[in-house]
């Protein structure tokens, strides 16, 4: 069995809670779910949320070498379906030509009220 490396990224801020904000195996990196919690964009649109979470994608695949042209698979958690139009134009600028698999759960709230969205992702190393 491939090495289990369990990490946090000192710039997505400091963990509270039980889990980390990845787990390495292999040449896979498992993504915690992400949100905007914490950030100016907590009480934003989806929309402005979701730019945040990508943002911290990026940051972890810039930290592991590589792009989000490697995301394998993303799990979206959303509170409202009828925001599905903002959120995609934000999915699409950051796929580009490289869509992951994917799934979409609407959920009847996250963690904080003022969350939107929550989204985990595997990408590949």
């Amino acid at each position: 069995m491939a090495a289990i490396e369990r990490i946090n990224y000192p710039a997505l801020g400091e963990v509270k809670a039980p889990y980390v904000h990845a787990v390495k195996q292999g040449n896979r990196l498992y993504i915690s779910g992400l949100t905007a919690f914490g950030s100016t964009a907590q009480t934003g649109s989806i929309a402005e949320q979701a730019e945040v979470i990508f943002k911290q994608f990026q940051h972890i695949a810039e930290a592991e070498n590589t792009t989000l042209s490697a995301l394998l698979k993303v799990t979206l958690f959303i509170t409202s379906i009828a925001d599905i139009d903002a959120l995609r134009k934000v999915l699409f600028r950051y796929y580009g030509d490289h869509l992951p698999a994917s799934s979409l759960v609407q959920v009847s709230g996250l963690f904080s009220p003022d969350l939107k969205i929550e989204i985990e992702a595997i990408l590949a190393l």
